[in-house]
């Protein structure tokens, strides 16, 4: 094995760790959407179905629209780890 094999082996292992981590941040920064960083340690209440009304026309606009960042949060975090998955098969090619 030579040098070049041996620098190009290192890189890759440092990049898939840089990336990963970077991914990791945007996942967490997202999930905060928009809240200030005072409040980023601060317990957030978890979401209960059980309290959610049974249909959307119950819902009040404050709900829905609740619902709709939710829905765009956990698609946001389903295009990352898409993302993530294709930048890992990149780095090792």
């Amino acid at each position: 094995m030579n040098a070049n094999q041996i620098i190009n082996m290192v890189m890759k292992i440092f990049m898939r760790r840089v990336i990963s981590k970077g991914i990791d941040v945007g996942i967490n920064a997202a999930a905060r959407s928009g809240k200030s960083r005072g409040n980023a340690n601060r317990q957030v209440d978890e979401y209960d179905p059980t309290e959610a009304p049974a249909n959307k026309q119950m819902m009040s606009p404050e709900e829905k629209q609740e619902m709709r960042q939710r829905r765009q949060a956990q698609k946001a975090a389903r295009q990352a780890r898409q993302a993530a998955k294709v930048t890992r098969r990149v780095t090792r090619m």
